[in-house]
């Protein structure tokens, strides 16, 4: 199976149902995720100038949207590299595992949701580049 990319990185528009009270995103599994969620939480309160991620996973997919304010996502396959903002709470970024992401620029308020195809397991982490490099070459 060859490697991903970051163009196997996806943006996936979110449905939105609109009311004059305030709008609903519904999000489901398989559907406009295309992973079944085993975990969700999110990032925020992120002082300003501070970077986020700069890890791998090994198996593990992610979908990562901005519910409020805006940040970007610095994706890196090992040959080529791709930065994609999220600024809107009905995009979302499919990243699959094998692919090293940073998110960088937080704006103010910003909150990231992160909706994961795993539970937390340390050992699926890969927070060396170095070791994503050897990963990717199928050397680790």
């Amino acid at each position: 199976m060859p490697r991903p990319t970051v163009y196997d990185c996806s943006i996936v528009e979110l449905p939105r149902i609109y009311y004059r009270a305030g709008n609903i995103t519904p999000v489901s599994n398989h559907i406009e995720v295309p992973f079944r969620v085993r975990r969700v939480f999110y990032i925020y309160d992120i002082p300003g100038g501070e970077d986020r991620g700069a890890h791998a996973h090994m198996t593990c997919h992610q979908f990562l949207v901005a519910v409020s304010g805006s940040f970007e996502i610095e994706l890196d396959d090992g040959r080529l590299k791709r930065t994609v903002v999220l600024n809107r709470p009905y995009f979302g970024l499919h990243i699959p595992p094998g692919i090293w992401s940073a998110e960088k620029g937080f704006s103010s308020g910003a909150v990231c949701l992160v909706l994961a195809s795993e539970k937390y397991d340390e050992a699926d982490y890969i927070r060396d580049y170095d070791g994503f490099k050897a990963f990717i070459h199928g050397k680790s």
